[in-house]
């Protein structure tokens, strides 16, 4: 059986700590892979690595970064079926959809192909008589990212393009559920030209994240995952005096108003809801019909939940694949048990799914609940499968309150005619992402991605415009060359004058 191993300073490098955790095929439920699980010290060295390629890698100019970045994007629309056939095999999700979430992260490559502009400084001449004053923005040195087992292309790639195309080199520590697709990123990044110790990829659990928390190397983190976890991560991060953003768990709601089109409504809950088996953050969990929208979303739902295509996501007829592994597959379906036991209305009922050769695979079918009661932990808590729980209400105004009321904050959405309901819905609603008759409102490269509330913790988002800014810091400079006589010694503070 082969072993997936770490990716430090430009080559394959064995583990040394003699650990290693199970990698499945989730079609089949059987272990495909090892991977090595790194202790302090092989973290230690992929840090030591990023250190040493930081000053030269920080001293090229931009322009020579956004070639490689050019490099690498043109190697991964190359690559781009192997890429997804390799999550596929490890995460279990159907092709299209693994494609799809390759070219969401390709996105964010193309966006910082263009980092000689997103680079440039502001200036001001003459502040004061004879002199200038400059802004400009320097890469932090070496960063990190922790990523989780839902998108293994899509979120590194949120993180560690903008990262080292603004200067900075990278650690990587992908989910090790499914961790061959970041070491292939990696290697594919080193063809492009990326210098040896710019990107790292280390495996592990929880004690390579905790180091990666606590050395003083590192100088920012970025992690995805679930909101214990992510508040984790915030607070020992920043203990240990780091930048951090952590984007944590979701509870994603969409909100059918009456006069919505409910045929187009019902197709994105199924792909919103159903699609990657539940397993994304921006997932829709949540359906909040308002007023006479409940009968007539449900008349079209349910049969649709019930036809719902499973199998191995090499198929290509199948629309939702297994989940990740037994023990995700059991947390999915101890949530169904006990929204059963709190007395939400089970109409369709997907825990005993059993699909003749992959009687093994961890496969579950589509789960849909009527009558949730915010009350309930269904509706409280992230469950992160193919779970969708409809709640009714008697109006915009109770559906915007459920929304404001409930922790999280990532994603929602709205489907209307109405301008009007949907600007309020919009402009009130206390959640980072929102869609107007879109129902994975999750944005392009160019803007950024983030929630409100415990979906997020730190200051800043991820990619785009927030991303530059967190990978990078400001030095002001204010400068006067000397001419004619000099005035001597000031005792005051100066002013421009």
């Amino acid at each position: 059986m082969s072993t997936i191993e770490h990716f430090i300073n430009g080559k394959t490098v064995k583990g040394r700590s003699g650990r290693y955790g199970d990698v499945f095929n989730p079609a089949t439920g059987e272990v495909a892979k090892k991977v090595s699980l790194a202790n302090k010290e092989e973290v230690g060295q992929a840090v030591a690595a990023a250190e040493a390629a930081f000053p030269k890698w920080a001293a090229t100019p931009p322009l020579v970064r956004a070639r490689v970045m050019f490099k690498f994007k043109t190697l991964i629309e190359q690559h781009m079926d192997e890429l997804a056939a390799i999550i596929t095999a490890e995460h279990g999700k159907v092709l299209s959809d693994a494609k799809g979430s390759v070219i969401r992260g390709l996105e964010v490559v193309e966006f910082v192909c263009g980092i000689p502009h997103l680079l440039k400084g502001e200036f001001s001449e003459n502040v004061g008589t004879n002199v200038d004053s400059w802004a400009m923005r320097q890469p932090l040195g070496v960063c990190a990212g922790i990523t989780p087992f839902n998108f293994p292309a899509m979120v590194p790639m949120w993180m560690f393009p903008v990262a080292i195309a603004t200067g900075n080199t990278f650690v990587l520590k992908p989910s090790e559920r499914d961790p061959s697709c970041s070491v292939r990123l990696a290697e594919l990044a080193k063809e492009a030209g990326l210098p040896d110790g710019v990107l790292n990829v280390v495996h592990g659990d929880k004690e390579s994240v905790d180091a990666i928390l606590t050395d003083p190397r590192i100088q920012a983190v970025s992690f995805v995952g679930s909101t214990p976890i992510a508040e984790y991560v915030y607070h020992t991060g920043a203990a240990h005096n780091k930048r951090v953003q952590a984007l944590g768990g979701a509870k994603n709601h969409m909100v059918i108003m009456p006069d919505a089109d409910m045929d187009q409504a019902t197709d994105a809950l199924m792909g919103a809801g159903y699609g990657s088996a539940g397993e994304r953050c921006m997932a829709i969990s949540v359906a909040v019909a308002v007023g006479k929208a409940g009968d007539a979303l449900m008349e079209r739902l349910v049969p649709r939940v019930r036809a719902l295509k499973i199998g191995p996501g090499t198929d290509p007829e199948v629309e939702m694949g297994p989940l990740v592994t037994k023990t995700h597959l059991d947390k999915v379906r101890g949530y169904v048990d006990v929204g059963v036991k709190e007395g939400a209305k089970l109409v369709v009922d997907g825990r005993d799914f059993k699909m003749q050769g992959y009687e093994k695979g961890f496969f579950i079918g589509g789960c849909l609940f009527d009558d949730v009661k915010p009350e309930m932990r269904i509706y409280k808590e992230e469950i992160f499968g193919p779970v969708l729980s409809v709640m009714r209400v008697p109006d915009f105004n109770q559906a915007l309150k459920l929304v404001n009321d409930h922790e999280y904050g990532n994603g929602t959405a709205i489907f209307t005619r109405d301008g009007d309901a949907a600007r309020a819905y919009s402009t009130q609603c206390k959640v980072g992402m929102v869609g107007v008759n879109v129902p994975i409102p999750v944005p392009v490269a160019f803007h950024s991605f983030g929630g409100w509330k415990r979906s997020l913790f730190g200051d800043m988002n991820a990619y785009g415009p927030e991303g530059v800014r967190f990978y990078t810091k400001t030095k002001t400079v204010t400068s006067r060359w000397p001419t004619g006589i000099r005035a001597g010694a000031e005792f005051i503070m100066p002013t421009m004058k």
